[in-house]
C-alpha cells in the first residue's frame, strides 16, 4: 500500500468462496493457532477488560418514535465486535453483525455479517468482505480443534443437535478430525430442515453407513462419541435441551456451541473445558450472576457453579492448556468432556485473513480506492 493512497479489497460471497473459506481443515489449522494466541495472551478484544465479546445494540420492545426497530422476537440486534489477533495472523478487525429472525420471512439467513480488516498501525481498510460463511466455518472449527485433542481415538457415533448451517459447520469439523465417524443421529424441530439435512449430509459424507433423525435428546446422546449442540437458545434455560449424564457413554465429548443443560451435580463430575477462560471471566462481569441464560453458553454454567462453589475456577480448563502441555487433556478411556465454545471475533480476523492472502494471491475482488490524499489531516 502506498500511502497516502488507501486502496482496499472488497471480496464477495462468491470470492470468499473461491479463496477458499469453506476449506474446514485449513480452518481447523487456523483456529488451533488462535487458540494458541488466546491461551499466551497475544490478542486483544474490546472493553476495558480486553475480553468483551463485542458492543451490542438491543431495541426496546415498545417505543413512541415510529421508525424506531422493535425487539419482537428472539435475536433482534446490531453487534460490532473488533479484535486484534497475534502470532501468525498479526492483524486488526471488527467483525459487524445484523440479526434478525424475521430475515428468513424474507429469504435471507437470520444474520448478515461482513468482517473489515485493517493495517494494525495507520487503521487503514485493507479489506471488506461478506462473512456469513468465515463466521459459519470459523465456528465450527473450533469445536472441531476440541474434538482433534478431546475425543478417543476410533470415535465412530456423531450427535448432531440443531440442523442448521452451525450444525452443518461443527459436523464437518468433527469429521475432519475424527475421520472414523461413520454413524451420525440429528436431532431437530421440524421436519423438512431434518430432511433437508439429512439429504445434505448423504451427499456430502458417503462414508457415513449410517445417518438417522432422532426425536429426543437422550436418544441423540446414547451410544454418541461425540455430540455437538449447534441449536438455536435464548435466554430461558427450560428451554435448552437438557442432558442426563446418565445417558451419556463413558468417554464421550459434549460440545456447546450453542445452549443446553445439565444438573450441576452431574456437570461438576465431568472434565470442563473452555476454548478461552477470559471470555468467560469477562462474560462473568458483563451479566449479572446467574450469567447462564442471559449468555446462553454452556461455559457461563461453569463460572457460575465456582460462583456458588460448586467448583473451583482451577477445575476449569483452558484448552490452550491441553494445547500447549500444561494440563491434562484425555487421562482415560471413560473420561467424559463438557466442552464449551463461545465464538470470538479473533476468529473472524484469523480466518479473514488467510482467505484474504488466499485471494489476493488468485487475484481475486474487487479494489475499491478510500482517497487519493485525505482532504483533511
Amino acid at each position: 500500500m502506498g500511502y497516502p493512497a488507501i486502496d482496499f479489497l472488497f471480496l464477495s460471497e462468491e470470492d470468499m468462496i473461491k479463496a477458499g473459506v469453506k476449506d474446514m481443515a485449513a480452518c481447523i489449522e487456523a483456529m488451533e493457532e488462535v487458540v494458541k494466541c488466546l491461551n499466551s495472551g497475544d490478542y486483544v478484544m474490546g472493553g476495558e477488560n480486553h475480553n468483551s465479546h463485542g458492543s451490542q445494540v438491543s431495541f426496546p420492545k415498545n417505543s413512541p418514535f415510529p421508525n424506531m426497530p422493535l425487539d419482537v422476537g428472539d435475536d433482534r440486534r446490531f453487534m460490532a465486535m473488533p479484535a486484534y489477533i497475534g502470532g501468525p495472523f498479526d492483524l486488526m478487525g471488527m467483525k459487524w453483525y445484523g440479526s434478525n429472525i424475521a430475515n428468513r420471512e424474507k429469504g435471507l439467513p437470520r444474520s448478515i455479517l461482513t468482517v473489515m480488516l485493517n493495517d494494525k498501525d495507520t487503521g487503514a481498510p485493507l479489506a471488506l468482505m461478506s462473512a456469513n460463511l468465515l463466521s459459519a466455518y470459523r465456528t465450527g472449527a473450533i469445536p472441531g480443534v476440541g474434538a482433534k485433542y478431546l475425543v478417543r481415538k476410533g470415535a465412530k457415533v456423531c450427535g448432531i443437535c440443531g440442523p442448521g448451517v452451525m450444525g452443518k459447520t461443527s459436523l464437518a469439523a468433527i469429521m475432519a478430525a475424527c475421520p472414523d465417524i461413520d454413524t451420525l443421529k440429528v436431532k431437530g424441530r421440524g421436519k423438512a430442515s431434518l430432511e433437508k439435512f439429512i439429504d445434505f449430509v448423504k451427499k456430502e459424507y458417503p462414508s457415513l453407513k449410517s445417518v438417522s433423525a432422532v426425536d429426543t435428546v437422550e436418544e441423540l446422546i446414547r451410544d454418541a462419541d461425540v455430540i455437538s449442540f449447534a441449536n438455536s437458545g435464548g435466554t430461558d434455560p427450560s428451554t435448552y435441551p437438557f442432558v442426563k449424564k446418565e445417558w451419556v457413554k463413558p468417554g464421550a465429548v459434549l460440545i456447546g456451541v450453542s445452549a443446553f443443560d445439565m444438573d450441576p451435580d452431574e456437570l461438576k463430575s465431568c472434565s470442563l473445558v473452555v476454548d478461552n477462560i477470559k471470555l468467560y471471566e469477562a462474560w462473568a462481569e458483563e451479566f449479572p450472576y446467574p450469567s447462564f441464560g442471559a449468555n446462553n453458553i454452556i461455559g457461563s454454567k461453569f463460572t457460575d457453579m465456582a460462583h456458588d462453589g460448586l467448583i473451583s475456577m482451577d477445575e476449569i480448563t483452558d484448552l490452550g492448556d491441553i494445547i500447549f502441555g500444561k494440563r491434562p487433556g484425555r487421562v482415560s478411556d471413560d473420561q467424559i468432556f463438557v466442552y464449551s465454545v463461545g465464538g470470538m471475533p479473533v476468529e473472524d480476523v484469523a480466518w479473514g485473513k488467510v482467505c484474504y492472502e488466499n485471494a489476493k494471491k488468485l487475484g481475486l475482488g474487487t479494489r475499491l480506492r478510500l482517497w487519493d490524499s485525505p482532504d483533511m489531516y
